[in-house]
């Protein structure tokens, strides 16, 4: 009889650590199917470093949306100071994608059959100068800086596009899905916040706000660096906000796997010539 009871003993044992491994299983499961996709664009960079060490730290990937801006250290975002910190990104699993090359800002459509648009830069040589530029143009910009992510992390960026301030047109939005440059946008309760102005809009309210109104499928976006802000958003709102959103049941996913994008992504990916 005891051989018989301490049989029975480890069955049960055994049924209640399947039966958690199920339940830990089906909550894992039931978390990820409150996804949501944070992203970050450029910017002066100075941050970036304490960014990276939040992400490896909570295991969260992310998409980045990448220009060549202007960099409180080095030779801009995409230049060659901060090559390796893209390359340690991208072994870690993160993704990219265009911010256009030199942060070009779309400022109205011109008229005429083929598409032309007004645009200023904000990085490079040609910075604070207004253009006219054809879709030819514009789309030389979204595949440049696909081209010199590439070329740093050894990884094909998405064919997805963010343009500066996210302003666009639908002329502008067709030229750029014809050169196969899909644009990501963003949810209203994904703009974080980090371009306010600290002084009135502080790092706790942001994070009060983001953790009150972000939904199931958002894309949330952030930056590498704010000029402006007196009070850096990141890392001080970062690691709370990913640790709050997981308490309340979202994971994260980067934008590879968001269904609005997937499909396009999986195809370009297909196409794309062997070595």
């Amino acid at each position: 009889m005891p051989r018989v009871s301490k049989l029975v003993r480890f069955s049960n044992a055994i049924l209640v650590i399947a039966a958690c491994a199920y339940s830990s299983g089906a909550t894992a499961q039931k978390a990820c199917e409150k996804q949501v996709y944070l992203t970050f664009d450029t910017g002066h960079m100075d941050v970036a470093p304490l960014i990276a060490e939040v992400l490896k730290r909570q295991s969260v990937h992310v998409t980045f949306f990448a220009a060549n801006e202007r960099t409180k250290v080095g030779d801009g975002s995409l230049g060659q100071h901060w090559a390796s910190w893209w390359k340690a990104r991208a072994a870690e699993g993160h993704e990219f994608a265009s911010h256009t090359y030199d942060h070009v800002y779309w400022r109205r459509d011109l008229p005429g059959v083929n598409p032309t648009f007004r645009v200023r830069p904000s990085a490079g040589a040609l910075a604070g100068r207004e253009f006219t530029w054809t879709a030819a143009q514009y789309c030389q910009q979204l595949k440049q800086a696909s081209e010199r992510l590439q070329d740093i992390t050894g990884k094909p960026a998405l064919p997805l596009f963010r343009a500066p301030g996210g302003k666009t047109s639908p002329k502008l939005l067709a030229a750029a899905k014809a050169c196969g440059f899909a644009h990501v946008g963003w949810a209203p309760a994904g703009f974080l916040g980090d371009e306010l102005p600290s002084e009135t809009f502080s790092n706790q309210a942001l994070l009060a706000k983001a953790l009150r109104d972000i939904r199931s499928g958002d894309i949330l976006v952030a930056h590498l660096g704010i000029w402006s802000r007196q009070d850096p958003w990141a890392p001080a709102v970062l690691e709370p906000l990913i640790v709050g959103l997981k308490d309340r049941g979202f994971c994260f996913a980067t934008l590879s796997q968001h269904p609005n994008y997937r499909d396009a992504i999986a195809q370009a990916v297909a196409n794309t010539p062997k070595p």
